[in-house]
């Protein structure tokens, strides 16, 4: 039997408008109404994912790219992932729940509070995507926004601050004993006082302690900064590399170190990596898909610049398409990852058609050159990452009823034969991502 994985879905999209540019958008669903999202989340459940991950922006980004972002509405509007959680919560017992949160958006203190709630309310299935987008200080403050890495320094002191307002009920402060009249100990609680670079409140937490472990930490990032942040500080890691096995064992090997020279165990961090994968019926309609790809048209590689330019707040479509792209017009707030996304590797005489034509050409699953392909080769793939190591992937999609049946409905029961997906939850999203 094969190795088993773990398995998360990564809400690309954000909670936005889904359907939206598709043709199921006449399913009718309404992306305000938690109908679309609870509908999704429970055959996620059944299909025995782990987790649920949801991407978010606070911005609609600059001014010069907000009609980017909004007009396809690829970068936006967005509405806030937390308070989407509880109604996926109340629509399913097992799965966990990561919502994206930004440092720059929400107070240590008021931060430690509503996800300590949630954890509570959901049974102890909440996750936190922290994220270090810098783009939209200014929607919070009218400090100068953080350069990339002291973005992570930020992010570092809140996480910290945010733990330790978890921790300030000790073992012991919490009584609860009827019989006794004590509800709880006061000269137990840690005052828990921060004065840091970037926040100061005085605690303890108004919020009782865990039971069964506090939120899953999840972080993306492939730079130095954001590999130091995710080996001190993560649970999960949502990992973006090329699917080969040299790739995917070197990027193991780095978030382990970084994990034990933040004094951790390697195996207290659980990578997975993100694939986009399009299911189809048969080997012959993925390579008619795959062919019809090579040469894209002028109208696609539009879409393709106006998507990219909402993921890097940088307005792609008013460039030269034919001549070399200026790598010096992004600005120290945009991700390295997405500008890496962007370009590839691609060289910095290529000019931006070559570029943009790269993401709209599409590749087959059997020969390993993308991730078009029937289910059997799909789960092929997959059990081959757990051949190298892997601990479990994210498919990357929206999350529209129509596109997750779309990609479990054959998939889920060939994992499951293969022993490679699982068939019963433990209690906690905690306990449920430790090492098979």
């Amino acid at each position: 039997m094969s190795r088993p994985q773990h398995f998360g879905w990564f809400l690309a999209r954000g909670f936005g408008p889904h359907g939206w540019g598709h043709p199921y958008l006449d399913w009718g669903y309404d992306w305000t109404s938690p109908a679309l999202y609870q509908d999704a989340i429970r055959t996620l459940e059944q299909a025995g994912f782990d987790l649920l991950i949801i991407e978010d922006a606070p911005s609609l980004g600059s001014a010069e790219t907000i009609d980017l972002r909004v007009r396809q509405a690829f970068g936006g509007p967005k509405l806030d992932p937390l308070l989407l959680a509880p109604y996926l919560f109340a629509a399913t017992e097992r799965i966990g729940i990561v919502p994206t949160v930004n440092p720059a958006a929400t107070l240590p203190y008021t931060a430690a509070r509503q996800f300590a709630t949630l954890q509570h309310l959901s049974g102890h299935r909440l996750g936190l995507n922290v994220v270090t987008d810098t783009g939209s200080a200014r929607h919070f403050s009218t400090t100068p926004q953080l350069g990339h890495d002291a973005a992570y320094d930020r992010a570092e002191e809140w996480m910290s601050a945010v733990r330790a307002l978890w921790r300030s009920w000790p073992d012991g402060a919490l009584i609860a004993d009827p019989a006794a009249g004590r509800y709880a100990d006061g000269t137990r609680l840690e005052p828990t006082i921060h004065r840091g670079e970037y926040y100061a409140f005085d605690g303890p937490l108004n919020a009782i302690p865990f039971t069964d472990g506090e939120p899953v930490i999840v972080s993306p990032g492939g730079s130095p900064r954001g590999l130091g942040f995710a080996g001190a500080n993560s649970d999960v890691q949502l990992a973006l590399a090329p699917m080969t096995e040299d790739s995917v064992r070197g990027y193991r090997s780095r978030i382990h170190d970084a994990a034990v020279a933040a004094g951790r165990l390697a195996e207290d961090i659980t990578i997975l990596f993100a694939i986009q994968p399009i299911v189809v019926s048969s080997a012959e309609e993925a390579d008619r898909i795959v062919a019809a790809s090579l040469e894209p048209d002028e109208a696609t590689l539009r879409r393709i610049a106006e998507r990219q330019s909402s993921d890097l707040e940088t307005d792609l479509t008013t460039l030269d398409l034919d001549r070399p792209l200026d790598r010096g017009i992004f600005g120290d707030h945009v991700s390295h990852g997405s500008i890496r996304r962007l370009v590839g590797d691609h060289d910095d005489d290529a000019p931006l058609r070559r570029i943009l034509a790269a993401h709209a050409r599409l590749g087959r699953l059997s020969d390993g050159s993308g991730w078009v392909g029937t289910a059997d080769e799909l789960a092929d793939r997959i059990e081959e990452y757990g051949a190298w190591g892997n601990d479990g992937v994210l498919l990357w999609g929206d999350l529209h009823p129509v596109t997750v049946h779309r990609t479990l409905d054959e998939l889920v029961p060939i994992l499951r034969r293969r022993g490679i997906l699982r068939r019963e939850y433990e209690p906690t999203l905690r306990a449920n991502l430790r090492p098979f």
